[in-house]
């Protein structure tokens, strides 16, 4: 079924932008009459905070068979004053979007597939993309792989890059789930900052998978590049990973000390080629590849097809310059019902609050409210809130309820 706010108007009329919209149940005194819908009902007392779980710290609440159901009416999804209103158009994008994300959410896959099958049939460049993003999330999460490779080659015409690649779910839970620690590196790459890498050091033995935030780093030297360098082969040897951030950062660091082309700076020229092994860069590789083996009169080491990832995450701008690792929220599966009871704890310890949504499969409308009420009130202490890779279905649902006016979306990579 789909709501009557999704109805596009002729392009002469303009609507008023107002907080953001959430069907109630029927009012007698609303409607065709005219009448001023009740004033907003306040959340009810939050549910005791538990938080016993067997297979990760934190994770998404099923729903609690002995609690009383979700009601649309427990929601406030803006406190945006209500006189604060402004004059805007309806983007269509922003309207086909919504609609899709509320149909996923309703479990109308066959009426959202329609709906965006459409959408890319008209909308073939700039912020169309997303819609095309969405429809291939719809026919990832409903197994249709035929149709897929088929939406790829006409992105690929379309956009004139390459299309996101195929995964199936279990195989994408597997490689999503396993990076959990996130690790900010503290001081300059520099072969003398002993407690930087001490400390990233003691993060990877607790996290075997780590994310490390390379961003803060204002210089290096070749004796910091040959640290991390081991570090990045010792993950690699006990079936770890190290995920770089801010590696745009360390290019141009990078650049700046190669320039001298010094024989004691080896170390950043192997760290250099191995960022552009990591960023897919092939032939800025092998030019490089062909200057070091002129350079050092050694062999370099060689492209590696699997080890290239994907585009790099936006860094972690982390609360405290102390935070080296915190572990995250995990939302995991389909999502219904769910009042997020043990988030508030979590919260409370933690800052930055990472929600990982990166193995949610989908999640209903009432949930999405639920979860933005709980941030809304942890926002208030003061806390800085990542929501770490949802799909782009579920990234248009938090867009719907107003998510991200509390909370930073990091989306999923392809």
């Amino acid at each position: 079924m789909v709501f009557s706010f999704f109805k596009k108007p002729p392009p002469e009329q303009k609507m008023k932008a107002r907080p953001s919209a959430v069907p109630r149940p029927g009012d007698p005194r609303t409607g065709a009459s005219g009448g001023q819908p009740p004033e907003k009902q306040k959340s009810p007392p939050a549910a005791p905070v538990g938080l016993a779980r067997s297979d990760l710290p934190f994770a998404s609440p099923v729903t609690d068979a002995g609690a009383p159901p979700l009601e649309l009416s427990e929601f406030v999804f803006s406190e945006i004053a209500a006189e604060f209103q402004i004059e805007a158009e309806v983007d269509p994008i922003d309207a086909e979007a919504e609609e899709a994300a509320m149909l996923f959410a309703n479990g109308q896959d066959q009426a959202v597939r329609e709906l965006l099958e459409g959408s890319t049939r008209l909308h073939h460049s700039g912020p169309g993309e997303r819609l095309w993003l969405m429809l291939f999330d719809v026919l990832r999460l409903t197994g249709q792989k035929a149709n897929f490779e088929a939406l790829a080659v006409d992105y690929a015409q379309a956009f004139e890059k390459s299309p996101p690649i195929w995964r199936d779910i279990a195989t994408t839970v597997a490689v999503q789930a396993k990076v959990v620690g996130t690790a900010l590196f503290k001081g300059d790459l520099t072969g003398d900052n002993e407690a930087g890498f001490e400390t990233v050091r003691l993060a990877l033995k607790k996290n075997p998978h780590l994310r490390l935030d390379l961003s803060k780093a204002s210089r290096l030297d070749g004796a910091g590049c040959e640290r991390l360098l081991a570090l990045l082969q010792q993950a690699r040897r006990s079936k770890g990973e190290i995920e770089l951030l801010g590696r745009d950062h360390l290019a141009v660091l990078l650049d700046s000390q190669i320039a001298a082309a010094r024989p004691e700076d080896r170390a950043c020229w192997l760290l250099k080629l191995e960022l552009c092994q990591l960023r897919g860069q092939f032939e800025v590789f092998e030019d490089m590849a062909v200057e070091y083996a002129v350079t050092f009169e050694i062999s370099p080491p060689s492209w590696e097809f699997d080890r290239v990832v994907d585009a790099e995450p936006s860094p972690l701008e982390l609360a405290r310059p102390d935070q080296l690792l915190t572990e995250a929220y995990v939302i995991k599966g389909d999502i219904k019902g769910s009042r997020f009871n043990d988030l508030a704890a979590y919260a409370a310890a933690n800052d930055p609050v990472l929600i990982d949504c990166s193995t949610v499969t989908r999640m209903d409308f009432l949930s999405a409210g639920a979860l933005l009420n709980v941030l809304t009130t942890v926002k208030r202490t003061g806390r800085q809130i990542v929501v770490r890779h949802p799909n782009h279905l579920l990234a248009e649902l938090f867009r719907v309820v107003g998510l991200r006016s509390v909370a930073a979306i990091d989306l999923a990579r392809n």
